[in-house]
């Protein structure tokens, strides 16, 4: 493993292609890793990326970070996106005190935050902390946690709701070890099911003021570098593309090799055929541009991108946009392999069936919104909102 590790990021998560496909099958069927396999993720220190070098992460760029991600989706979308949940939840070690931080990461090579969507519930402020209770949902990652988190407002002692500079409620995140989290396994979509994205609840879990920080400025943070002047909302975004795109790139192989053998009923073989050659073509030309985009402005933003302070609205707003515009067309080719594929593309254990499912669960989560083209939008045609993450 030593070996595996002095590779770059993104071959180490090419070098486990083959365990990761050989799991897949039980990861879909049990909603859970195989332990040898989850030990291999965290040997090769993929779900550390985003982690600062001061706690043992590697502290990775964007584009290196989003081909890694791609690789991995390509073999096991589950995997791929429990990868992007654990790294982006490991950014908030920026902003959380260092001691805290390690107490977390430093002393366990397996530690991993799992946590769910902000939705209004929260905590009460207390002497020394909060007190924290609620339910959240979508906790991806949750079944290989160390650590979960929760978002949300905060009440103060008074009764008040504690708010930012703008007037709107302050939203915080709390840490606390797996265990003080009541997990609901109540995971059933029609795809992505081995993220085990399930909802859980907390009772009454005093969360220490060390262990509790905001994901809301990142001109705050505690680290240093490019990489955290970069939101955290849109380092996530970065995720989900490097999800997409996978997903879709392994699908557009597994056509590839359809389209050798497989002759259609009153048609030529699919390789042999023009109208399939076309528009193949023009699939694999519009995930490429894509990933292209993906990869030319996340370098230009990380390369202007300060050790300290926070990139602009403008920079936010490419980011938003280069990714949105991955997503998309990552669901749009292989919505076109699903249907030229036929037949082949609709059975159980077939290279594509699941694959579809898994691309179009990425299509409902929040960061796969088609609304994100109106509000960068507006931000490119000199309408900035208040906030834009």
């Amino acid at each position: 493993m030593d070996q595996l590790t002095s590779l770059d990021p993104v071959a180490r998560a090419r070098a486990l292609g083959a365990a990761l496909e050989a799991a897949s099958d039980e990861i879909e069927a049990t909603q859970r890793w195989p332990q040898d396999l989850l030990e291999q993720l965290h040997a090769a220190k993929l779900m550390r990326l985003f982690l600062p070098k001061s706690c043992g992460g590697e502290q990775l760029d964007p584009c290196t970070y989003f081909r890694a991600v791609q690789e991995v989706a390509s073999h096991e979308g589950s995997v791929g996106w429990n990868m992007f949940v654990a790294n982006s939840a490991a950014l908030l070690m920026a902003w959380l005190p260092l001691e805290s931080a390690r107490r977390i990461y430093a002393d366990n090579p397996h530690a991993l935050i799992a946590w769910g969507a902000v939705n209004g519930q929260g905590a009460k402020a207390v002497d020394g902390g909060y007190i924290v209770n609620g339910r959240w949902d979508f906790a991806s990652g949750s079944r290989q946690s160390t650590w979960m988190g929760a978002h949300g407002p905060v009440t103060e002692a008074d009764g008040s709701v504690r708010l930012n500079e703008r007037g709107a409620p302050k939203i915080m995140s709390w840490l606390f070890p797996t265990e003080q989290a009541n997990r609901l396994d109540n995971w059933n979509p029609m795809g992505l099911r081995g993220t085990a994205s399930e909802s859980y609840t907390v009772t009454d879990v005093f969360v220490p003021e060390e262990f509790t920080s905001t994901r809301e400025y990142p001109e705050l943070r505690r680290e240093p570098g490019p990489l955290y002047a970069i939101p955290q909302q849109g380092l996530y975004t970065v995720g989900v593309a490097g999800v997409a795109t996978g997903i879709a790139r392994a699908m557009l192989e597994a056509f590839r090799a359809l389209a050798t053998q497989k002759v259609p009923r009153g048609r030529p073989r699919m390789a042999t055929d023009p109208l399939v050659q076309a528009d193949y073509t023009k699939a694999v030309a519009k995930l490429g541009a894509a990933e292209a985009y993906v990869l030319a402005t996340m370098a230009d933003v990380y390369a202007g991108a300060g050790d300290t302070g926070a990139i602009a609205f403008e920079e936010r707003a490419r980011v938003r946009l280069c990714c949105t515009n991955a997503v998309q067309s990552a669901i749009e080719v292989a919505n076109w392999v699903h249907h030229a594929a036929g037949v082949s593309a609709i059975f159980p254990g077939s290279a594509f069936e699941r694959r579809f499912r898994d691309i179009h669960t990425v299509s409902q989560q929040i960061q796969s919104r088609t609304s994100h083209w109106a509000a960068v939008g507006e931000i490119m045609l000199g309408e900035p909102p208040a906030v834009f993450y």
